[in-house]
């Protein structure tokens, strides 16, 4: 039997283990990318390692997340990533210059490569034909300094493509689907690889919007081959001297294979308030909506602007609609300045944003109390849009545009097929990485501003623990209920700050109760229910539960970035062995567990006592990482070896 890209790639750059799937691998990382909000942290950890320069091909540090700087913070962690970055070995990437995935994918991207990123949309690149992972910062730091990057062999779902999209039927419609047969549960641990003649029917940018929002199934990465369309695309962007081509074998084996025809596919709509809340767009014609907002790392490229800007073109936004278009990087923004798109787009009504995040992340245009949003972004968690009853729909461009006219829901494919832009990829892009500054030969004085900190050590796994279950909650927690985004992120750097919003929309108590008990020497642990910790790759969400006392969570099952993140920490991920063990157990409850460093090095079952009755859980962790949570975490596991 034959490889596919994916395995195909994973074999040149295996440095540890065997390619048998569900075991310990690791790989070398060619690439790195951060962005601001995780990336202050993943420095101030590399600079915790004492290691003078990166020893990877190429590491970016985008700036993307914080560019609103209402305060002194953000602009301080800009500054402080730019002085530091120069004197490592570190491209950095202005604010200004466009969302990491996006400008990476035009600027960097390169097929056959393995990217790691400190940001959960780092599969973007593997439209492009590059193993892109998302990561904690801190493992993105381990693998700046030369360090393998640790993670399950995965199995792989080989989506076969045949047929050809209708018009009015998007990249998004594709991804959507996906995630209506595949859900956002139950995929760790597989890597999602598109095949088929239909791929060539898919330009790189909509490649791209399909393995963005393939994070949002909670696999590894999802990834297409290397062909004559990503050859064409380099060309454009003056890089085709880092083509290669990449394809399966015709005899490549599977772990499973979904057939999708693209002729039978139609617009469709992720429903509040998950990715896989999927339904047709026709379902739901003519819901009255407030907001429409066009970007994000999903959808902001060249293509998808200009083929809204066709649509607007003459026409004018509802007047019950505020209509929000932020282009993905400063390259499509000049791009569409200069072809009059962006003319025409402020003529119909449309606000424009910086080439950033925005309001994805919930970084401004937050919508109405009750506002019904519809947003080309990856996510629609509930209160992520900075507006706790927002009602967030995620839609293609085509689909977002048209109903910003309408002021309503409307369904594409009641539209004439004469009507639809045919948009065709440029032959040349606009090529000005003046905004991408190269690494300094020298050392510079690095700036620090007072809300910059240290990163923060735990002690070594202590023998016995007790303490007290500080919050049970349910199903699906991602990690914006458990660090919140918006306008706290401007504490990413300061982590007794934002500590205190530890699951502040869940409960707001929390972190205060569990400081406390930190302070009288009692832990705290937290219980879950299915996909604990899915959502975006920010590892403050166990770094900041380490900080308040968090030592073990008890969850029916993990995602995979969290996971790691938190045994990264020194915090314990243990899994129901009798998931109805989790009805009986109750917030407040205190527990117990003795001879723990023993346990975790040597099995797989955790005794803990709660209440008045004895549970056991599995502790699913290699052998490495028993040795990483024995030592505290992965920050003092890695200096002790250097």
């Amino acid at each position: 039997m034959g490889d596919g890209v994916f395995y195909k790639i994973l074999n040149e750059h295996l440095v540890d283990g065997a390619l048998s799937p569900g075991t310990e691998i690791g790989i070398k990382i060619d690439q790195t990318l951060t962005q601001d909000a995780t990336g202050t942290m993943a420095y101030l950890q590399f600079e915790a390692m004492d290691i003078p320069r990166v020893k990877t091909e190429l590491s970016v540090s985008y700036v993307d997340h914080n560019t609103i700087q209402m305060g002194f913070e953000n602009p301080d962690d800009h500054r402080y990533l730019q002085t530091m970055n120069a004197g490592y070995g570190i491209y950095y990437s202005r604010a200004g210059n466009g969302i990491c995935h996006q400008v990476h994918l035009e600027r960097f991207g390169r097929p056959g490569a393995t990217l790691l990123g400190s940001d959960s949309h780092t599969p973007t690149g593997g439209g492009i034909g590059m193993i892109a992972i998302g990561a904690g910062g801190l493992d993105v730091a381990v693998a700046m300094g030369g360090g393998p990057f640790y993670l399950t062999c995965p199995k792989v779902v080989n989506i076969h493509l045949s047929g050809k999209l209708r018009p009015w039927v998007a990249a998004k419609d594709i991804i959507l689907t996906v995630l209506k047969i595949l859900t956002t549960k139950g995929n760790v641990g597989t890597v999602i690889e598109y095949t088929g003649p239909g791929v060539a029917t898919l330009s790189v940018p909509e490649r791209a919007t399909i393995t963005n929002m393939g994070a949002e199934l909670g696999v590894t990465t999802s990834i297409f081959p290397s062909d004559d369309v990503t050859r064409q695309f380099l060309r454009a962007q003056k890089r085709e001297g880092a083509w290669r081509e990449l394809l399966p074998d015709a005899d490549a084996a599977y772990d499973r294979v979904i057939e999708l025809d693209l002729a039978t596919l139609a617009p469709m709509v992720a429903c509040p308030h998950s990715p896989d809340n999927v339904k047709a767009v026709s379902e739901l014609q003519g819901m009255k909506i407030d907001q429409v907002a066009v970007g994000s790392c999903t959808n902001s490229s060249y293509k998808d602007l200009k083929t809204i800007a066709e649509i607007m073109k003459g026409k004018k936004v509802h007047a019950n609609v505020s209509f929000i278009v932020a282009p993905g990087s400063r390259q499509v923004f000049e791009m569409i300045a200069r072809d009059g798109a962006l003319a025409d787009l402020i003529a119909s009504g449309a606000r424009i944003m910086e080439s950033a995040c925005g309001f994805c992340i919930g970084a401004g245009q937050a919508p109405q109390t009750g506002g019904i949003s519809l947003r080309t972004n990856n996510r629609n968690f509930e209160g992520r849009s900075g507006t706790k009853s927002g009602q967030v729909y995620l839609v293609s461009p085509e689909t977002a545009a048209l109903s910003a006219l309408r002021g309503e829901l409307t369904d594409p494919m009641g539209c004439p097929e004469s009507g639809y832009p045919l948009i065709a990829m440029p032959e040349s892009f606009i090529i000005d990485d003046s905004m991408i500054l190269p690494p300094s030969n020298t050392k510079m004085a690095i700036f620090r501003g007072p809300n910059i900190g240290d990163p923060p050590y735990t002690d070594p796994l202590a023998d016995s623990l007790h303490g007290v279950i500080g919050l049970k909650v349910g199903d699906k927690i991602t990690t914006d209920h458990i660090m919140p985004a918006g306008s706290r992120l401007i504490y990413r750097s300061n982590i007794p700050k934002y500590a205190e919003y530890v699951f502040e929309n869940v409960d707001s108590s929390f972190a205060a109760r569990s400081l406390e008990n930190k302070k009288k020497g009692v832990y705290t642990a937290i219980v879950g229910g299915a996909s604990y910790g899915q959502g975006s790759s920010r590892e403050h969400a166990a770094i900041c539960p380490m900080y308040l006392g968090v030592r073990i969570v008890i969850a029916k099952s993990f995602e995979r970035i969290h996971s790691n993140n938190l045994i990264n920490f020194g915090i314990l991920p243990l899994v129901f062995i009798n998931e109805s063990d989790y009805d009986v157990m109750r917030q407040e409850q205190h527990f117990s567990v003795q001879n723990l460093a023993e346990l975790v090095g040597k099995s797989d079952r955790i005794p803990m006592t709660i209440g008045d009755r004895t549970f056991e859980f599995s502790l699913l962790a290699t052998k490495r990482q028993r040795e990483i949570l024995r030592d505290g975490g992965l920050l003092n596991y890695t200096r002790r070896r250097i």
